[in-house]
């Protein structure tokens, strides 16, 4: 039996105010006989005190790092850079599998301290399903900022993301910021691709509710892209989930003057990759800068941690999913979901140091 020690770390990315655990499902934790460690937080969309009074033991930020080998570490996006190595299992978001910069020094902290990745995103179910992601929330967002920064375009008015982001206390205010930046009469034609998955139902969800024209497309319609149906799109929202090389959605020489497209809201973000299929950015947009212009008319935002824009709300549906199977982290061993990510760790690690290319399938990302 693994001994019960779960500890939720600071996140050290300064825009990141979500947490995979609310202090109701602590409490859960602890009377399952869980040992709940939390780090304080001052950005935390939950404060530490709700923390403190579900039973939880509460300890400086950082202190992860000095945390018993048996604790299990939890948190959402990237580990800072030190120390080189890492003795515990984490559970987070990694983005090291897609072979992303720096895939390989960050597994190599893992296999020199004896630790091991549980990705998050590699949680899976005996089918090959995701159990637990933030894509609606990802999706939803992603739509929204594109749908604005369209009518901005469309009325030549100041352009809301040219004042940067910041979180929106809830999903009303969202909707509210949407409907001011309307341009009258006029509405979309926007695409989706991977609309299947989670990600993309939130896109549809948050465009249907403002009126745009929307085609769906799934895998079947990615095997051999019609460039020329896609240009004919005013905004194109990427919610695929790429497992490997395909050809690529878009490349800058079918971007022309007469190009009809001019925003892309890129949901599933990951230009670090070799199997990113839009090419045509080499580096995440940030809240300050969300968007960054190709070819001259062409804006695409390609923002990686979109369903923090909406915290409170993302954090309780995330949150509610995982609570489940941190409740089976004592007997991980013999749990399929956890295995999965087990076995992906192994995988990967084992590829380190000879990675071929790969052909790839798209997914809706979930």
């Amino acid at each position: 039996m693994i001994k019960n020690i779960l500890w939720l770390r600071h996140e050290d990315r300064l825009t990141e105010r979500r947490t995979p655990l609310l202090p109701a499902g602590a409490a859960t934790l602890v009377d399952n006989g869980y040992d709940i460690v939390v780090e304080r937080s001052a950005k935390r969309i939950i404060p530490d005190y709700a923390y403190e009074a579900a039973g939880c033991r509460m300890v400086a930020r950082g202190s992860w790092t000095a945390a018993p080998e048996a604790a299990v570490i939890l948190g959402l996006k990237e580990l800072p850079a030190g120390p080189p190595r890492l003795k515990n299992s984490h559970v987070y978001f990694a983005h090291a599998y897609k072979n992303q910069h720096g895939w390989q020094s960050l597994l190599r902290r893992f296999t020199r301290g004896g630790g091991n990745l549980l990705d998050i995103e590699y949680m899976v179910d005996k089918a090959g399903s995701r159990v637990v992601s933030f894509g609606f929330r990802a999706g939803y967002i992603g739509a929204a900022l594109a749908l604005i920064h369209w009518h901005n375009q469309q009325s030549g008015s100041v352009r809301y993301l040219d004042q940067g982001v910041r979180p929106f206390d809830n999903a009303d205010l969202l909707h509210e910021t949407i409907r001011r930046n309307r341009f009258p009469g006029k509405n979309p034609k926007v695409l989706i691709i991977g609309a299947g998955g989670r990600s993309g139902h939130g896109a549809l969800d948050l465009l249907q509710h403002h009126g745009a024209e929307i085609t769906c497309w799934g895998r079947d319609d990615t095997r051999h892209i019609d460039r020329t149906a896609l240009l004919d799109h005013d905004i194109l929202i990427n919610c695929a989930f790429v497992t490997g090389n395909i050809p690529a959605f878009l490349q800058r020489r079918d971007l022309t003057a007469r190009t009809r497209l001019s925003v892309i809201a890129d949901v599933s973000c990951d230009p670090f990759s070799s199997f990113n299929p839009i090419p045509l950015y080499h580096d995440v947009t940030s809240w300050d800068q969300p968007y960054v212009t190709v070819n001259g008319s062409l804006d695409i935002i390609a923002i990686d941690n979109l369903p923090s824009l909406l915290p409170r709300e993302s954090s309780q549906e995330f949150a509610d999913q995982l609570l489940p199977h941190l409740l089976t982290l004592n007997r991980r061993d013999h749990d399929p979901v956890w295995t999965a990510t087990r076995e992906s760790f192994d995988s990967a690690v084992a590829r380190m140091d000879n990675n071929p290319e790969q052909s790839g399938e798209v997914y809706a990302a979930e």
